[in-house]
């Protein structure tokens, strides 16, 4: 029947109003938009890199360091298991790819091969194993020579571990900005994609996503000075040499056992320091970050306390009395950005691995400006084409199906703000389709009521009969094409997800407004004329 109930006609009437409302701040001025009164939608479509502009980087993660830092651990650890035991031994260290220790005495050979085994941990199988549990190290002894290596399972369960940790991290960090949509995504097998709309600045993204940012606090070598080491080549055993950041620079002799690590960092803030008022970051650490720190300045009062970012040191305080509260701060001739960037850094965490710029782009916002007004007019030229042509075909029903259209263009503007999903140009694109199909289930409809007054049926039974004989093939139509879209977006990546969103919420709409809209114009024009015949 084309009777519709209130309900029904309320709901369609709502669903209608809804997407004119979130589709009217995309047309208004910024400005303009903030002044609306707080119960109407303020939200307006986030536009992509290639229509916002804004910055394209290409990172590669230095896998090979993530081996060199867990052979370095493992360097430590074994010390530190062989003192347990009390074996003694020369010579610890890393040698290439692999850590090599000789023992002092042979007896003691099987005993330091024992304890050095028990420091492996099970990494994921794989399935060249059987799916058996695989062991990280691998040790091998030749006569007193032990020799520690990195299985090749470890090697790449440690690498995609990297990887996954570097993308959460560089998120993290791109958000701190304030940002909207950033497209942060892997490809092939060691390097990160980051599109960032709408920055700027985007020498600025690429010095916040090149910096480790690992942080420790370490003490410094008082036994000498950094210059009489390097001059005599005579560096401590347990030290060695970095630089501090100042300008400027000089070295600093600093021993390498780290007191506490940036691990136990819960949050640094960016402020001015109330003596000098210059800025500085502010941190506080968790629970054993506060012992530990606490127990090292206990320890060490009147001594200089080491600050290290990145293998620099920033600052070298003198500890005048021990930190008990678990919080400190950084000062080191900051600017106020370069302190709100430090602490962006602390805050999102250190990366796993150094990341290297492959490849640099900058999109500038007129670039964007014109692709948007080429979006614009070919969606307008799409637009009058498929008027124009509903018009000629099926006469006053076209207009109804050109009603029905511009419902469905505003449900789209408007579902595209309220899930505040991300434009591209190829999302444009994918508004144009969705403008040219949107009528194929109007033509169906049509044809059908066609075939109904052919065969000799009244206006009403025939127009009845055509909704509900097409309604099948229209939704067994678009059912195929929102899985291609679900499917663009699960494997597809940047623009093409674009085209998938809004290819998706097309296909909805316009099942929506030629089901019902159309069908509600069509029924209320019927109520009204009565018509006898039907020139369609």
């Amino acid at each position: 029947m084309l009777h519709f109930e209130r309900w029904k006609i309320a709901l369609i009437a709502l669903v209608t109003l809804l997407g004119v409302l979130y589709t009217a701040p995309n047309f208004l001025p910024k400005s303009a938009v903030e002044d609306l009164p707080s119960f109407l939608p303020h939200k307006q479509i986030n536009l992509g890199l290639d229509l916002r502009g804004g910055s394209y980087l290409l990172l590669q993660v230095d896998t090979a360091s993530v081996t060199h830092d867990r052979l370095q651990q493992l360097v430590n650890d074994i010390r530190k298991a062989l003192r347990n035991d009390e074996v003694l031994y020369t010579g610890l260290g890393v040698n290439g790819e692999a850590v090599t220790v000789r023992i002092t005495k042979p007896e003691d050979v099987e005993k330091a091969t024992k304890a050095i085994r028990d420091l492996s941990t099970v990494v994921s199988s794989n399935l060249l194993s059987g799916g058996l549990p695989q062991r990280d190290l691998m040790v091998a002894t030749s006569g007193a020579l032990v020799t520690v290596t990195l299985s090749d399972t470890a090697k790449v369960a440690r690498a995609q571990s990297a990887i996954q940790q570097s993308m959460e991290i560089v998120r993290r960090r791109i958000d701190e900005l304030g940002t909207t949509e950033p497209v942060i995504q892997q490809q092939g097998a060691d390097r990160i994609l980051v599109q960032v709309p709408g920055l700027d600045d985007p020498q600025r993204l690429k010095k916040l996503l090149g910096q480790t940012a690992k942080l420790n606090f370490r003490l410094v070598d008082t036994s000498t000075t950094a210059q009489q080491a390097m001059a005599t080549h005579t560096i401590p055993a347990g030290s060695e040499v970095l630089y501090m950041t100042e300008d400027p620079t000089r070295p600093l002799l600093v021993q390498r056992r780290v007191m506490v690590g940036g691990d136990n960092l819960v949050d640094a803030q960016p402020g001015f320091d109330q003596r000098s008022g210059e800025p500085m970051v502010s941190f506080r650490f968790d629970s054993t970050g506060a012992r530990l720190f606490g127990e090292v300045t206990r320890d060490n009062v009147g001594k200089p306390f080491a600050i290290v970012l990145d293998n620099k040191v920033i600052s070298a305080p003198v500890i005048r009395e021990p930190i008990l509260g678990g919080t400190g701060q950084i000062s080191g001739s900051f600017t106020v950005q370069q302190a709100n960037d430090l602490a962006i850094l602390l805050r999102a965490g250190a990366l796993p691995a150094p990341l290297n710029v492959l490849e640099e782009r900058t999109v500038g916002p007129g670039l964007g400006a014109d692709s948007i007004r080429a979006g614009a007019v070919a969606s307008i030229i799409g637009s009058v084409a498929v008027i124009v042509f509903m018009i000629a075909a099926y006469g006053l029903f076209g207009v109804f199906a050109n009603l029905a259209l511009l419902v469905n263009i505003a449900l789209i503007m408007g579902a595209l703000s309220l899930l505040q999903a991300t434009l591209t140009l190829p999302g444009i694109a994918g508004i144009v389709l969705t403008i040219g199909t949107a009528v194929d289930a109007n033509v169906l409809i049509y044809e059908r009521i066609r075939e109904e007054l052919r065969s000799g049926k009244s206006v009403i039974a025939s127009i009845d009969a055509g909704y509900h004989r097409a309604l099948a093939p229209i939704v067994d139509a678009n059912i195929t094409h929102f899985i291609s879209a679900a499917v663009l977006f699960e494997l597809g990546s940047g623009p093409v997800r674009g085209f998938a969103v809004t290819l998706a919420i097309g296909v909805i709409t316009s099942v929506f407004t030629a089901v019902t809209v159309n069908r509600l114009i069509v029924s209320t024009w019927v109520r009204r004329t009565r018509p006898k015949t039907l020139d369609l």
